[in-house]
């Protein structure tokens, strides 16, 4: 009689790092494309967790994303990220108008004792393209961006963790009595990544 059998793939901290410092490049360049920070012509198209997905070919963004990725790597492989932010501003008047915020939980055990953990990478790869899908159909549920905008990133980490010399110490750009959307979050059994994006409340500030 024929079985079936789940298989489960290892999973240590540098291939959890790795995967989630690479959804979190995959996730900015969407979120550029989707909410319209960048024109439509300067993005290339590509394929990534079984979805066409946009990469910006702007020089400027790909060296920022590149810097961004090396970087999370080392605090995530340390396990001393909290939680990233990447913030949308009125390129005009720098004010803030939506939130993009990744909270990150990181099992100690493994950052401690070097040991590994057990979960399909095609089951990783689903739960992240569910969030790519939210992220694609944003403009059903957030309000039109129709200024130019700019973005920043902002990242928290362990308090113990020294400022790079690349980064600066920020305000966190917060937005005043902001309307908020909870996203799908995908965990690799190492880090667990939940997805929020909050934004500007125009019916509030017209009361």
């Amino acid at each position: 009689m024929a079985s079936r059998t789940a298989s489960k793939d290892i999973i240590t901290l540098r291939g959890s790092t790795a995967i989630v410092s690479e959804f979190f490049g995959y996730a900015a360049n969407s979120i550029l494309y989707n909410r319209g920070v960048y024109p439509e012509e300067s993005f290339g198209r590509v394929k990534k967790y079984g979805l066409p997905l946009l990469l910006s070919q702007d020089e400027g963004v790909k060296t920022f994303i590149a810097n961004l990725h090396a970087q999370l790597s080392e605090w995530l492989e340390a396990g001393k990220l909290q939680r990233i932010v990447l913030v949308i501003m009125s390129k005009a008047t720098n004010e803030v108008l939506e939130r993009w915020n990744f909270s990150i939980e990181t099992d100690g055990e493994v950052v401690e004792k070097g040991v590994s953990r057990e979960k399909s990478d095609k089951e990783i790869m689903r739960e992240i393209q569910a969030i790519m899908r939210q992220i694609a159909s944003s403009i059903t549920y957030l309000p039109c961006l129709d200024e130019p905008c700019i973005f920043d990133v902002l990242a928290y980490t362990d308090t113990d963790v020294a400022v790079p010399f690349t980064w600066t110490e920020s305000d966190p750009k917060l937005i005043a009595n902001p309307q908020m959307v909870k996203l799908h979050s995908f965990d690799t059994k190492i880090h667990k990544v939940d997805t929020l994006v909050s934004y500007k409340n125009d019916e509030w500030d017209e009361q």
